[in-house]
């Protein structure tokens, strides 16, 4: 099971740079222009958000170009990903443990 959870998200990570073709936003990644023009409105949060700095902001590190930026940005976020399941796996592991001796 591990083997196939290991190989989807390696194939995953490889087809991200497949978003850099569609002229199309991704899902949720709108500039508040596009708010704008769907909703007639920029929302105050997203009005907010905008001075808001991320370190690999529009998937981009500088020095890099948008491709590799991508791929930074899959790597990373499936070792967090990785780190919080694990993390969570020791609790509750740890918990039923601890329920079971009682």
């Amino acid at each position: 099971m591990k083997k196939r959870v290991y190989a989807v998200l390696f194939v995953l990570a490889i087809l991200i740079p497949l978003g850099l073709l569609s002229e199309s936003p991704a899902w949720g990644e709108w500039d508040s222009e596009y708010y704008k023009e769907v909703l007639g409105f920029i929302p105050k949060g997203i009005q907010n958000a905008n001075s808001i700095n991320s370190p690999l902001g529009d998937y981009t590190l500088s020095g890099t170009n948008s491709i590799a930026g991508y791929y930074l940005s899959a790597f990373v976020g499936i070792v967090i990903l990785f780190m919080l399941f694990f993390i969570l796996m020791k609790i509750f592991k740890s918990g039923t443990r601890n329920e079971q001796s009682s």
